[in-house]
């Protein structure tokens, strides 16, 4: 038994394969916690294209929606800007939103 076990640890094919899997591993450019987090990143980067993905289709459709509707660009245009017409006047209300503990 010892001796087959001292074949396999001698035989010069089995400690480069040994080798090779310890650097590629452990100690190589790409090693396994290295491809972990570039697999992580990568998720992260496309949730947040999907975001933007979505953001882009929510602003054209506003832009469509506002260079058809009259009524929704003045709307967009006094809650965004404050805009007002002439003999009109705007009132601010300012909402506090920070509560005081009793």
């Amino acid at each position: 038994m010892k001796q087959k076990i001292l074949k396999y640890i001698k035989n010069k094919y089995i400690i480069t394969t040994i080798a090779l899997l310890v650097m590629i591993t452990f100690f190589d450019r790409y090693d396994l916690r290295t491809q972990y987090e570039l697999r992580k990143e990568l998720k992260e980067l496309q949730q947040t294209k999907k975001y933007y993905e979505q953001e882009i289709k929510n602003n054209k459709e506003a832009i469509t929606s506002l260079q058809k509707d009259t009524v929704a660009l003045e709307k967009f245009a006094r809650e965004k800007y404050l805009m007002k017409k002439n003999n009109e006047e705007i009132f601010l209300v300012y909402q506090n939103k920070t509560a005081t503990k009793k």
